[in-house]
């Protein structure tokens, strides 16, 4: 199955990193976001997949196609390029299989995932999609298989969102006592981790996002969701970044993977 991300925007609360790479690429524990995303999918024996790229997507392609030099040792002869990687050291071994895909600078999301339409291969009945900024320690095993036996065209991951400003706790005579900072809330939220069959995209539309898309299923009850109590949380903003590093410094909350 076939999972397809989503790495085109430009990400402008991110600026002091994204003005000179995209969102996908700012680093966590010293790896792209983009890359544990695809862990947690690979994890589960899903690493087949597509990029639906567009702002600066030459630096996603770069990093992938030059990940062997940036994971391993090697010599290089500079007159003919010969080059002697020493693989055995390398501390990680990944296996994606991945189609790049430049769905264009502008394009909104929902079109992005229509674009990428033409790779989803004939004999795959589902796919999934996702964002390219949020990490989550999600069962995609159980998500798909929760979508199978639901039997709607599309299924949606809800999850928790973190409060974008702290809590005050007062109490009954008006004293405070406690400081919460950005908690998770109890509402609920489309996290990504989507699955999806093939009918999903005769409801996209060009030059929409892909919530028009939602909608329009939910209205022929064919969208279901998942609920996710565990660990999610994506990037927007600086201080989000610097919060998910310090979480891989401390527990990696999202490390499915071994």
């Amino acid at each position: 199955m076939k999972v397809i991300i989503l790495c085109g925007g430009i990400g402008t609360r991110l600026k002091e990193e994204t003005e000179y790479k995209p969102k996908p690429m700012v680093l966590v524990g010293g790896k792209p976001i983009i890359w544990h995303i695809m862990k947690i999918y690979s994890y589960y024996g899903y690493n087949e997949f597509i990029l639906a790229l567009g702002y600066k997507a030459d630096y996603i392609k770069d990093y992938f196609l030059n990940q062997k030099a940036f994971t391993s040792d090697f010599s290089l002869e500079t007159r003919n390029h010969k080059t002697k990687f020493y693989l055995d050291d390398r501390q990680e071994v990944d296996n994606f299989k991945i189609t790049f895909v430049d769905t264009g600078l502008e394009t909104l999301p929902g079109e992005r995932i229509l674009r990428c339409q033409r790779y989803i291969p004939e004999r795959d009945k589902y796919f999934m999609v996702t964002y390219g900024d949020g990490v989550t320690n999600l069962d995609i095993d159980a998500l798909v298989k929760f979508h199978k036996k639901q039997k709607t065209i599309g299924t949606i991951t809800l999850v928790h969102p973190r409060s974008k400003f702290g809590q005050v706790k007062v109490d009954d005579k008006n004293l405070v006592n406690d400081f919460i900072e950005k908690p998770v809330l109890s509402d609920w939220v489309n996290g990504g981790y989507m699955v999806f069959d093939k009918r999903f995209f005769n409801y996209l539309k060009p030059g929409e996002i892909e919530h028009p898309a939602l909608v329009r299923l939910s209205k022929e009850n064919q969208l279901s969701a998942r609920k996710h109590d565990g660990f999610w949380m994506a990037i927007d903003t600086y201080k989000e970044l610097d919060d998910l590093n310090k979480l891989w410094a401390q527990n990696k909350p999202w490390k499915v993977w071994r």
